[in-house]
């Protein structure tokens, strides 16, 4: 590794992979997997191994700004904690608000809920996180007695069994899918994927459970009376360790395994293999976590590992994997409005008066704030009137988004503190502040498995934009408190580590009180480490012999009863609402959609809907679909897939108002929680579907950005330029002017070609027979080869009206692996003229599923389609 070379940690989810950077002196990265981080030992996903195209100005927020007028750092800080000071005067501290995210380092995190908690005296901060992994969070605690995760990473290559559940492992952590992978090769570990929807990770799984869409604890509850029925309890766990365990039973017992929808092969299949196997992991994420039953969900699970003793040795215990960079390092910090810093309870009166005392603080909050959903209905109701908003986009992302966005506008004071200017969120904010992005600032993250790790500067932060720990401390030093006086992370670092030995002495399981008096020289060249590091326990797992957090030490298994989601299809809304993450995006993308190679995969939101559903509704393969519910409207391209079950929909989260503003997805969502962990119902929405009556469709490329102005568009970066997806509800008097005025052309020399008759128009703009940008326009979707046209700004092409590739230009057709931008078309003529027959040989032959191995069920899904003919002699 040469000098300028450092390592540092990926931003996206929470495995948590070691990255190597190498900047170029010119604002650019070399980014590479490291080969050396226990995460991921050098491979990278496609997001991650796209990161290098994500970094630049050209989005970035640079300077303060106070009601849209760039300012300064002094003026826009002290204007802050002034009007935060004023409110919490006037309204009492339970009048503000902060909502912060995963984004953030711990050190940032560990700041911003010192200063709400312990100085300003509310408990209402609360994190993004809150909506992907909370429910854990609350079973975790309802059985270990604190937010424990038993196992590690390695117990994935030491399992026999392998079971995911609500987890799309294959697109959405596929780092560790790779892991899993390699040791089905190795020792043929069994994979099962229970999910009601056929993703990438049932392909090659051993088997797939389609249980009915909600019914997770009614599995699990008939898996956990199995166990006890052919007498496998492990009874001298369950006496030494375990409390509750008669009553879950008699529940398990009482529950009815139809609920699922699965048929008794399949149930005794699986059965067969989860009790016949001792080393099982069980891992879940969003799927179980998102859902009004969530912590009943993950309690389910816990019960079974419980009732076996499957918990806390090599290659067993139920895994929860999370979704974002630092969820796991805002937990320990105390970033969500039910808990304090270090593990410790905000409602225990000796840990509240512990952390107010090393803080030396004037305030402390004695009940659970207002977590994310009910944080921005107070915001709507007028309660908070005041919010600062971290790194996160809830007018997006949240339930409701439609009245989130609306409270947003009408709060009386917002700031945002964030990358760029350009989400739906920050828009409604009265002042916002440039924060360092990833690359450009320095802390830790702690991943799923409780590694914590370096994420390092090695970019200036451009402009004046400071890093997220500098600004809390300066407005909080500003609003008169003590206590903020850091010149480094470093120093943050030390106190939170002596305040996690404080946790300790209170028999806590987060304790890293091993690095309190650790110098600059070593926090700067500190290596990646599992907590505990404490006197009393080093890394390692959790459980095994028992040592749970309950006040007798015993784990508690629950008695549950299956619950249906909140609101059920009707003849209203007939169908059920899912909704997820993609292989290439990230959240609402105001990082992956700056790199053109992810953005090439699936650059236009949609919906999967069964074909006998899209039949019913007389919807035709392209058509546009319109969804709606209470809460809002979403228009989405229709694919037919019988990846879903009839009356099952599903529709990616990540599009917003800057990228397609029709498909802000959780505008449908019901602002329905969890009654424990208030983690949102975001999988079991209903709405109703129809044809979207478009008069026109269009596609449209130019070599700058545009603007498009119709009732229905989805925006994408490509890598001359942009391409857009267009249509309209009423036709434009003059196609020329719309077109001209929609690519941002009034002067430029174009090529036109109409036919009034059949309602079609082309046009193509050309500098010096460059072409800039070009429109193409039908009353049906309009028939192209998009990837091929998509590369075509810039270049001289006279003949681009024609909307396809000339002979000698094959079109590579939609990007397939995103690692190495190989197309779909040149797939199809590798397998057809080389006669490559397995995955592995498409890999030898153009890369494609090398890398990340992310696109290998669609490489498999590309041979099962061809039948392969002879290679020529």
């Amino acid at each position: 590794m040469t000098a300028a070379t450092t390592r540092s940690t990926c931003p996206y989810c929470g495995v948590g992979c070691g990255v190597l950077l190498t900047p170029d002196g010119q604002g650019r990265l070399t980014v590479k997997g490291d080969p050396d981080h226990p995460a991921n030992f050098g491979r990278l996903c496609s997001k991650g191994s796209a990161l290098a195209e994500t970094v630049g100005l050209s989005h970035r927020l640079m300077t303060p700004r106070v009601n849209g007028t760039d300012t300064d750092w002094d003026s826009a800080l002290d204007h802050v904690a002034k009007t935060f000071s004023k409110t919490i005067a006037e309204h009492g501290p339970d009048s503000v608000a902060f909502y912060v995210s995963g984004q953030m380092l711990s050190e940032d995190y560990y700041v911003a809920n010192k200063l709400m908690k312990g100085f300003i005296g509310s408990a209402n901060i609360d994190t993004n996180s809150r909506l992907c992994m909370s429910s854990t969070v609350a079973g975790h605690k309802r059985a270990f007695g604190t937010d424990t995760v038993p196992g590690t990473y390695e117990d994935l290559e030491n399992a026999d069994l392998i079971v995911l559940t609500g987890s799309n492992l294959a697109w959405c952590h596929p780092v560790l899918y790779q892991r899993i992978l390699a040791a089905r090769k190795s020792r043929g570990t069994k994979l099962v994927v229970i999910d009601p929807r056929r993703t990438a990770s049932c392909d090659g799984a051993d088997l797939h459970l389609a249980l009915r869409a909600g019914s997770d604890v009614a599995l699990f509850n008939a898996l956990l009376a199995e166990i006890d029925r052919r007498g496998l309890l492990d009874r001298a766990y369950i006496d030494a360790y375990v409390s509750g365990a008669d009553n879950a039973i008699a529940a398990a017992k009482a529950s009815d395994p139809a609920i699922t929808g699965l048929s008794d092969g399949d149930l005794k299949t699986f059965f067969d293999l989860w009790i016949g196997t001792e080393k099982v992991v069980t891992i879940f994420s969003q799927g179980v976590n998102q859902s009004s039953s969530g912590t009943d969900k993950v309690n389910a699970i816990l019960n079974c590992h419980l009732a076996t003793g499957r918990i806390g040795r090599l290659g067993m215990g139920p895994f929860s994997v999370t979704g974002q960079p630092n969820a796991m390092g805002g937990r320990e910090v105390g970033g969500l409005a039910n808990m304090l810093a270090c593990h410790l309870d905000l409602e225990n009166a000796d840990h509240r008066e512990a952390v107010q005392g090393f803080w030396a603080s004037p305030a402390m909050p004695d009940k659970a704030g207002l977590k994310a959903v009910d944080m921005f209905r107070a915001l709507g109701e007028g309660r908070i009137k005041a919010l600062w908003v971290i790194h996160s986009n809830p007018a997006v992302t949240l339930p409701d988004a439609d009245r989130v966005r609306g409270a947003v506008e009408g709060c009386d004071f917002v700031v945002v503190s964030d990358i760029t200017e350009r989400t739906d969120t920050a828009r409604g904010a009265d002042v916002l502040l440039p924060a360092a992005a990833w690359a450009e600032k320095s802390g830790t993250v702690t991943n799923s498995d409780r590694t914590v790790s370096r994420q390092r500067a090695v970019l200036a932060a451009p402009g004046i934009a400071q890093p997220d720990w500098w600004i809390l401390a300066e407005v909080a030093k500003r609003m008169g408190f003590d206590g903020f006086d850091w010149t480094s992370p470093a120093e943050i670092f030390r106190e939170y580590a002596t305040l996690s030995g404080i946790a300790g002495s209170f028999g806590r399981d987060f304790d890293i009180s091993d690095f309190k008096d650790i110098c600059d020289a070593d926090y700067d060249t500190l290596s990646p480490f599992r907590w505990p590091q404490s006197a009393a326990k080093q890394g390692g797992r959790f459980f095994a012999d028992g040592g749970f957090y309950h006040a007798d030490g015993k784990a508690k298994m629950l008695a549950l009863t299956p619950r249906d989601p909140a609101s059920m299809p009707d003849e209203k809304r007939p169908f059920r609402l899912n909704t997820g993450r993609l292989r290439d995006q990230w959240h609402t993308m105001t990082r992956t959609a700056l790199s053109p190679r992810l953005s090439a995969h699936l650059p236009e939101p949609f919906v999967d809907m069964h074909p006998k559903d899209a039949d019913r509704l007389g919807l035709k393969p392209a058509d546009l679909v319109r969804l709606t519910s209470p809460h809002g409207t979403s228009v989405l391209r229709l694919r037919r897939t019988t990846d879903v079950a009839p009356g099952d929909l599903f529709v990616p989260m990540h599009w917003t108002g800057e990228t397609a503003p029709s498909a802000r997805i959780d505008a449908l969502v019901a602002p329905v929680t969890d009654p424990i962990s208030g983690q949102p119902e975001s999988k079991a929405s209903t709405v109703a579907a129809e044809p979207f009556p478009a008069k026109w469709y269009g596609f449209a490329i130019s070599a700058t950005s545009f603007d498009p102005d119709c009732s229905y568009w989805a925006r994408a970066r490509t890598g001359q330029g942009w391409r857009a997806e267009l249509a309209g509800d009423t036709i434009p008097d003059d196609w020329e002017a719309y077109a001209r005025s929609l690519l941002k052309q009034s002067e430029t020399s174009a090529q036109v070609l109409k036919d009034p008759k059949r309602g079609t128009f082309r046009i193509a703009f050309y500098q010096d027979e460059i072409l800039i940008a070009a429109l193409y326009v039908g009353p049906e979707p309009v028939d192209l080869m998009r990837d091929f046209l998509a590369g075509l700004p810039g270049t001289e092409t006279l003949w681009a009206l024609a909307g396809k590739a000339r002979g000698d230009m094959p079109d590579p057709g939609p990007v397939v692996c995103s690692c190495f931008a190989v197309g779909r078309n040149t797939i199809l003529r590798e397998i057809e003229e080389k006669g490559l027959t397995t995955v592995e040989e498409i890999g030898a032959c153009l890369s494609a599923g090398t890398n990340c191995g992310s696109c290998k069920s669609e490489l498999a899904g590309l041979l099962a389609a061809v039948e392969v003919s002879e290679p020529a002699e």
